[in-house]
C-alpha cells in the first residue's frame, strides 16, 4: 500500500489543529487592505426605521464627510428583521434559514442608503466586493453595503436560542477586521453603553471606557451592541477597539473618526 501522498510545505503532514503547530507557527503580520478606511454601522433600528427626519440629515453629513475620509456605510435591518424572526420562529424555521431571511433586510436598507448617497457617489456593493474597496476608495466612491454576514444557511447554532448570534453589528465588525480599517464605529440612536437600557431607566449610568473582558463579566440584562462583537474583538488582529455613538446626534461620527472623546469606546484589552 503506498504512502500519504504529501506536498512539501511548512505545515506538511499537520492536521491544522494540533495545538503545537498553532504556538509553533506564530502569528504572521496581516497586510491591511483599506488601513485608512472608516466602517460605520448605520442601525436599521437605530436610525434607518425613523425614515427622512434622521437619515436626510445623517447622509448629509457622511456625504460631507466622505470628501475628507475614507467610509464604508454597512447598513442594519431594523424593524422589519424582528418582524420576520418573529414569524419564522413561530413556524420552527432553524437558525440558518432565520440568518438568511434577515439578510435580505438589511440588503434592501443598503440599497435606500446608497441611494440616499447618490449625490455623494455612494455605490451599493455586496459581500464578494470587498477586495474592491481600494479601488473603489481611490475612484472617490463612497461604498455602501449591508452588515448581516454571509453565512445565511450555515449561521452557527443558537444554543437554547434560533436568533442568530452574527447579526449586522458583528457584520460590520468583521468586515472591518478583514480589511484591517482604521476603526470600526457602531452608529445607535444612545449616546453610548450603558448600564441598564437609557430609554426604560433615565437615570442609567453611562460606561465611556471599557475593555471586553470587563464587559464580559459585568454580564448586563441587555446591550446596545450585540454579544458576539464583544467576543470576536479579544481575539481580533486589527480591530483593537469598538465605538459606539448616537448617530442621530450631528458632528458624533466625525468625532470618533478622529479619536475625540464621544460616545463608548469598548477596548480589546
Amino acid at each position: 500500500m503506498k504512502g500519504r501522498f504529501e506536498l512539501l510545505s511548512g505545515l506538511q503532514g499537520e492536521t491544522l489543529v494540533r495545538k503545537g503547530m498553532h504556538r509553533n507557527s506564530g502569528a504572521k503580520e496581516q497586510i491591511r487592505i483599506a488601513p485608512e478606511m472608516n466602517v460605520i454601522k448605520i442601525g436599521g433600528h437605530g436610525a434607518i426605521d425613523y425614515g427622512r427626519q434622521v437619515m436626510h440629515p445623517l447622509c448629509k453629513e457622511i456625504g460631507e464627510l466622505s470628501k475628507k475620509h475614507q467610509m464604508l456605510v454597512v447598513t442594519g435591518g431594523g424593524g422589519r428583521v424582528r418582524h420576520i424572526m418573529d414569524i419564522g420562529m413561530d413556524l420552527g424555521m432553524p437558525t440558518g434559514v432565520l440568518a438568511e431571511l434577515s439578510a435580505k433586510i438589511s440588503e434592501q436598507n443598503a440599497i435606500m442608503v446608497a441611494i440616499l448617497l447618490s449625490k455623494y457617489n455612494g455605490t451599493r456593493i455586496h459581500t464578494g466586493d470587498l477586495l474592491d474597496l481600494p479601488m473603489l476608495l481611490k475612484l472617490g466612491m463612497l461604498p455602501v453595503m449591508h452588515g448581516t454576514p454571509p453565512y445565511g444557511l450555515y449561521e452557527h447554532p443558537a444554543r437554547n436560542d434560533q436568533i442568530p448570534p452574527h447579526r449586522t453589528d458583528t457584520g460590520a465588525f468583521l468586515i472591518a477586521e478583514v480589511v484591517g480599517a482604521k476603526s470600526c464605529i457602531i452608529g445607535k440612536n444612545v449616546d453610548g453603553l450603558f448600564m441598564d437600557d437609557p430609554r426604560k431607566n433615565p437615570d442609567a449610568e453611562i460606561i465611556r471606557d471599557i475593555t471586553a473582558e470587563e464587559l464580559t463579566k459585568l454580564d448586563l440584562e441587555d446591550l446596545v451592541i450585540e454579544r458576539m462583537v464583544i467576543e470576536l474583538l479579544k481575539t481580533a488582529v486589527n480591530i483593537r477597539e469598538v465605538r459606539i455613538i448616537n448617530c442621530h446626534k450631528r458632528g458624533n461620527i466625525e468625532k470618533a473618526i478622529n479619536g475625540k472623546d464621544v460616545g463608548t469606546i469598548i477596548r480589546a484589552e
